[in-house]
């Protein structure tokens, strides 16, 4: 019943926005998913980050043949994490492509029926978001047989100007991309630019910087240490799972009080996984 909510919610006014010549951010209330390719060129081969939620397959299949061109299927998809609000299409979408899918080491349990990730914890925020969390799906899937291992060498698959990086905190296998040339960062849940917890803030997408979403944060010392280290990339586009992209001057100052402020901004006072 939550879950059914949650995606006619992220459904009711799901869109699309071209961040960069080749990046195109899905946008659903409730989660972000990407297209990295080129979108001036039907040709072009391209990437699918993340698949959203369950009922966001026929978006993303819409979205892709209006960019790429119909049938014209993805190279792979990229997997940040394993939650539901990340992978819920992805079986979906991987049998219709007939395309691999990729993601940590650290994230296969996960992904492969072996490990099933803690319950959300309701204790974390007063918002309504986090209170429904302890109902949210936890179990692992099982994509053995189409989920392979990303190089752990830092490359990403069919994404050559691409590297990724673990950044573990949210879950232990969690990664985030970057892109030199033009400074791009997609930082999966490392952080947000969105009150995730508040369901008033996701549906107006007020943007504010803040840490990952704290009711399925596990490790909150090396969340911490991970949004450091993507602050230190100097990002000048900034594109989360949940909330709007950010650019240019606005930032450095958010970022930079997200860095230095973490503890308070982010590691709720009180919670499972809390010290």
């Amino acid at each position: 019943m939550i879950t059914e909510m949650l995606e006619k919610i992220s459904d009711m006014s799901a869109s699309f926005q071209q961040v960069t010549e080749d990046i195109v951010l899905l946008r659903f209330k409730i989660v972000n998913a990407i297209m990295i390719g080129s979108v001036k060129n039907e040709n072009s081969d391209w990437v699918l980050i993340d698949t959203a939620l369950r009922s966001s397959a026929d978006e993303i299949i819409e979205c892709a043949e209006k960019f790429f061109g119909k049938d014209k299927a993805p190279k792979c998809i990229i997997l940040t994490h394993g939650h539901f609000d990340h992978v819920g299409s992805v079986v979906e979408l991987a049998n219709h492509w007939n395309v691999s899918i990729y993601a940590h080491e650290l994230e296969l349990p996960y992904l492969t029926g072996k490990s099933d990730y803690p319950k959300g914890d309701p204790s974390v925020d007063k918002g309504i978001v986090a209170k429904m969390s302890e109902f949210f799906p936890n179990k692992s899937i099982n994509l053995d047989g189409k989920i392979k291992e990303l190089p752990k060498d830092g490359t990403v698959p069919n994404l050559s100007e691409w590297r990724y990086i673990n950044t573990p905190g949210h879950t232990p296998g969690h990664i985030s991309l970057f892109r030199e040339r033009d400074r791009v960062l997609i930082v999966g849940d490392a952080f947000t630019t969105v009150r995730q917890e508040s369901l008033f803030s996701v549906l107006t997408q007020n943007k504010e910087v803040n840490g990952p979403p704290a009711y399925f944060t596990t490790d909150w010392d090396a969340s911490k240490a991970s949004v450091k280290k993507l602050a230190e990339l100097r990002p000048a586009i900034i594109i989360p799972s949940h909330g709007d992209p950010m650019n240019g001057e606005e930032i450095g100052p958010y970022l930079k009080g997200l860095v230095e402020n973490f503890d308070k901004k982010a590691i709720p006072e009180e919670g499972r996984f809390v010290k």
